[in-house]
C-alpha cells in the first residue's frame, strides 16, 4: 500500500497548525503519513539537530516497502549542513532496486542535485506537506499535477510564454535558484550538458535573480543547457528606484547575452499553484512563441495498482 514517508533535513516548522493540515488532508485522500515526529522536532531554527535531521535521509534507504513518497515537511535552511557528511551510496543503490518517489523543493534542492550528480538519482520538485498540501485550501492546479507526475510514465505540461519560437530536448533539471547559485562549484553541483534548466526562487528581488544567473552564466552553466526556463519568483517585485527595471528586464538581458531559448511563465516554486517536475527526467520542449510544452517521460512512479486509487481523484 502506498504511503507517506516524512523527513525534515531542513527548517522547524513553525506553522505546526498547516503542518497537521497537511497530514489530515493526505490521510483523508487514503495516503497513510508515517515518520510524524519529525513535525514537532526542533533544535533552534531547525527541526532538530544536524545528526537527527542527517539520520532522516540516511534511514531513507532502509524502508523496504513499494510506492513510498517521500516529502520535507518544509524548506527554509539546513540542507546544506548535511551535504558533507551525508553518504548518498545506499540510497542510491536503493533507488537503482526500488526507488522512493523523493519530492519536494527550497533548500531541498541541494539534496536533490547531489544525488542527480553522484548517482543520476531522479526526484520531484514539488509541492511540500506545510506550504503546499497544509494550506487553507488545496490548490487543485497543484493537486492535479502532483499526482500526474507521481503516476504517469509519460506527461506533458503546457502553458503561455513569451519569447521565439524553439525546440530542444535534453535532461530536464534545477530548482531553487538560489540553492543551485549556492552549490555552484562544489561537488554537489550535477555536470549537466545539454539540459533544460527550470529554476524558481522567493523574495529575490529582480537584481538578485539576475545577479544569480549571471554567477551561473559566469560558471559556464548557462551556455551548455539546450533552453533555460524561469518559473515562479514569488514576492519579486520593482520598486520604485527600480525605475521600470523589472523581471522582465531580466529575462530580457538573458536573451541578449544566451544563444539559448529564455522561457517564462511556467507556474513552478513557491506559489500555491505550481507544477511538479522530475528533475533528471528527459524533457522535449515546444514553443511556437505563445504557448509552450514540455513532455516529460523517464522519472519513476507508483505502481499501477497503487496509481489507480490516486488518478480517480484527479
Amino acid at each position: 500500500m502506498a504511503h507517506l514517508h516524512l523527513i525534515a533535513p531542513s527548517g522547524y516548522c513553525i506553522n505546526q497548525e498547516a503542518a497537521w493540515r497537511g497530514v489530515s488532508r493526505l490521510e483523508d485522500a487514503g495516503l497513510p503519513v508515517a515518520n510524524q515526529q519529525v513535525i514537532t522536532r526542533r533544535m533552534q531554527r531547525f527541526a532538530g539537530s544536524d545528526d537527527e535531521r542527517l539520520g532522516d535521509l540516511q534511514a531513507l534507504s532502509a524502508l523496504s516497502e513499494n510506492d513510498v513518497i517521500v516529502m520535507p515537511v518544509r524548506g527554509g535552511y539546513g540542507m546544506t549542513r548535511l551535504l558533507e557528511n551525508f553518504d548518498p551510496a545506499p540510497l542510491i543503490a536503493r533507488q537503482k532496486e526500488n526507488p522512493l518517489l523523493i519530492c519536494g523543493h527550497s533548500d531541498f534542492t541541494a539534496l536533490q542535485m547531489l544525488l542527480l550528480a553522484r548517482g543520476n538519482t531522479l526526484t520531484f520538485s514539488g509541492p511540500m506537506l506545510a506550504g503546499n498540501f497544509g494550506a487553507p485550501e488545496m490548490n487543485a492546479f497543484t493537486w492535479r499535477h502532483f499526482w500526474q507526475a507521481l503516476t504517469e510514465p509519460e506527461y506533458t505540461i503546457a502553458w503561455y510564454s513569451d519569447g521565439a519560437p524553439c525546440t530542444a530536448e535534453g535532461t530536464v533539471w534545477g530548482g531553487n535558484l538560489a540553492m543551485l547559485a549556492s552549490i555552484t562549484g562544489t561537488p554537489w553541483m550535477p555536470q549537466i550538458d545539454g539540459g533544460i534548466l527550470v529554476v524558481e526562487d522567493i523574495n529575490e528581488h529582480p537584481f538578485r535573480v539576475e545577479r544569480m544567473l549571471l554567477q551561473l552564466h559566469a560558471a559556464g552553466i548557462l551556455a551548455r543547457q539546450k533552453a533555460l526556463i524561469l518559473g515562479s519568483f514569488t514576492a519579486a517585485a520593482s520598486n520604485d528606484y527600480d525605475d521600470g527595471y523589472s523581471l522582465a528586464s531580466v529575462a530580457a538581458l538573458l536573451r541578449e547575452r544566451l544563444a539559448i531559448p529564455v522561457l517564462t511563465g511556467l507556474a513552478f516554486g513557491h506559489e500555491q499553484e505550481t507544477v511538479t517536475l522530475p528533475l533528471g527526467a528527459r524533457g522535449e520542449l515546444r514553443h511556437d512563441g505563445e504557448r509552450a510544452q514540455l513532455r516529460l517521460s523517464g522519472h519513476p512512479v507508483l505502481s499501477s495498482k497503487a496509481a489507480a486509487r490516486f488518478t480517480q481523484r484527479l
